[in-house]
């Protein structure tokens, strides 16, 4: 009996924002990494985010370590985004005062 060789390509997808998917989910591939670099495995992984497949779980791992600098290059990109957004927000909806205003609604209600 002889096994069959057969690549299965990355399952990562990319959204029309620029963000990288895991198979068909909306888990994306930071939150992936995240997890596997705090230490989960994956089965751990496929745990917590049940629409995961294993193997893809296993193949997106394998993907980092085998191009670890550009995966890295794309999660820092996400992260200046993430910042960008979080700074944006706080600009719109300032964040001093809303205790005091949400304990006032409290008691007008």
């Amino acid at each position: 009996m002889s096994l069959s060789l057969q690549t299965k390509p990355v399952p990562l997808t990319t959204n029309e924002h620029g963000v990288m998917r895991v198979g068909s989910t909306r888990v994306s591939l930071d939150t992936v990494i995240f997890a596997y670099k705090q230490g989960a495995t994956p089965e751990e992984i496929v745990a917590d985010y049940s629409t995961l497949d294993l193997s893809d779980v296993y193949a997106v791992i394998t993907y980092y370590l085998q191009n670890e600098a550009e995966v890295e290059d794309y999660l820092q990109r996400r992260q200046a985004q993430r910042d960008e957004v979080r700074r944006e927000m706080e600009t719109r909806f300032p964040q001093a005062g809303l205790r005091a205003r949400l304990l006032a609604r409290r008691q007008n209600v």
